[in-house]
């Protein structure tokens, strides 16, 4: 069989994802912080990117409310216009038409809220026990101790283990042990709940027998809230068992959780929605974003041919035309994420007047569909972006809902039907908690048709106990 080498002519299309293309794409689906960070980065690579210290011309400030949004979605063929009018780009960059800009109003942060580094729960045992003045073989000891504790303050191996690992006798080490049982905070270094409850039993100086023996025989009874079985057993009146569960109650299960490293995070809004008469302004969040323009020095260099070697020239025309893409790229972000805030206020104006109640059903293609743009463009722009409202801060996804039938024709949200779930176990008889099925009749009464194991399910996702568990004596 003979080899030849053959040319044919074939037209086919294929998607291209074009360096601006990709960066418009990059830039909408970052959070503010992950934006910030990234035109640091920038900054630093490119040198002909520079920071605005001030506003440029005395309009930078002003805003143009009467300039329409006719933003369009970034496409494939698209290119950016070389070596713009900056000056007049910049004008336009400080304001994005109807967008208008927070004044003194907005509150800083309380700098005296802010404190120094948290105590770790290693470095607090380990003062703790030099505070003790070991040996040499106790500090070692000691610290295989604190290095072998979880995140609840729970030895995650046994003694035998640790005296193998230090070439001690275990003796020694239940010594060491015992000793750090008792240090702060109470119920430190236990091996398992129950032994963590009895260390704090004892520290607190409760003599109560029976106390002890919930403790050591009926925890799973205590879990289950099933006092008569624990009273029946120990042979006693209910009164006394609900008098030793609230004890126990008073002591904590995971006594190293506090000295977590996994602290609060402070939400900072993306955009604001504030009310003003009948109308909602839009404010787009834009502090410690850096505003950005081109360095005039090296875009006249080019434009005026100056002398420069072909591989500078070559590198100057890229990063200006990077630093181009990205200005270019982050006014259209901010633009798109306010259209998407105006058409998300448009569709649930009712949530906005009334709460949570008032959400209504809504999908991606709704939003897609009213500013002209792909429903990926519209879960990119709703990812790790934060709206503060009349209503509280809440995520952009957080106004996507499914919807559930009514039994008169019409749908609710499910949000709204979670925070019916919620109120109707807030305000039930504690002694008598609404099992999931009679919380389904409830909401059938109002109107709501749902069935019992979704009712199960958004309790679960609300963090809710079964009624089981949540009935109080």
């Amino acid at each position: 069989m003979a080899i030849e080498l053959q040319q044919n002519l074939r037209l086919q299309q294929q998607l291209v994802m074009t360096p601006q293309l990709q960066m418009a794409i990059r830039l909408l689906q970052m959070s503010r912080l992950e934006l910030a960070e990234m035109i640091r980065q920038e900054i630093e690579a490119n040198p002909t990117l520079e920071e605005v210290q001030e506003p440029i011309g005395e309009e930078a400030n002003d805003v143009e409310a009467q300039e329409p949004l006719t933003t369009k979605e970034v496409a494939i063929e698209e290119r950016f216009e070389s070596y713009l009018d900056w000056q007049q780009y910049m004008d336009e960059y400080n304001s994005t038409g109807k967008i208008q800009y927070e004044s003194e109003k907005k509150e800083s942060p309380d700098l005296e809220a802010f404190t120094a580094n948290k105590t770790s729960l290693s470095d607090h045992l380990r003062w703790q026990l030099l505070m003790m003045k070991p040996s040499p073989e106790e500090e070692a000891i000691g610290s295989l101790i604190i290095g072998n504790l979880d995140k609840n303050g729970y030895l995650d191996i046994t003694v035998d283990e640790i005296a193998l690992m230090n070439q001690s006798p275990p003796q020694k080490v239940k010594e060491v042990l015992t000793r750090m049982q008792g240090f702060d905070p109470p119920g430190i270094c236990a091996g398992d709940l129950q032994e963590c409850l009895l260390i704090q039993i004892h520290q607190l100086g409760i003599d109560a027998p029976i106390i002890k023996e919930i403790v050591l025989h009926h925890l799973k009874d205590l879990e289950n809230k099933r006092y008569k079985t624990i009273a029946k057993y120990l042979k006693t009146d209910i009164d006394h068992v609900i008098a030793a569960v609230n004890i126990i109650k008073g002591l904590d299960p995971k006594p190293g959780d506090r000295f977590n490293d996994d602290e609060l995070t402070y939400i900072t809004p993306d955009v604001y929605v504030i009310k003003e008469g009948d109308d909602y302004i839009i404010l787009l969040n834009d502090d410690d974003l850096p505003r950005l323009h081109i360095n005039s020095y090296y875009k006249k260099a080019i434009r005026r041919g100056e002398k420069i070697e072909e591989d500078t020239r070559s590198y100057l025309k890229d990063r200006l035309r990077s630093a181009e893409w990205l200005i270019k790229s982050i006014h259209h972000r901010r633009k798109t994420i306010y259209n998407v805030m105006e058409s998300i206020i448009k569709f649930q104006r009712d949530f906005f007047e009334n709460g949570i109640s008032h959400l209504k059903p809504m999908v991606l293609r709704d939003v897609a569909y009213d500013i002209n743009m792909h429903e990926s463009t519209i879960s990119r722009v709703t990812n790790n972006k934060y709206a503060y409202t009349p209503q509280g801060i809440f995520e952009l996804k957080f106004f996507f809902n499914s919807s559930i039938n009514r039994l008169n024709g019409d749908t609710i949200a499910s949000a709204s039907v979670q925070e019916k779930i919620k109120k109707i176990i807030e305000t039930e008889n504690h002694q008598k908690p609404n099992s999931d099925e009679k919380i389904c009749a409830i909401l059938a009464s109002s109107g709501i048709d749902i069935a019992r194991r979704t009712v199960a399910k958004y309790r679960e996702l609300m963090g809710i106990l079964p009624s089981s568990k949540r009935k109080k004596f």
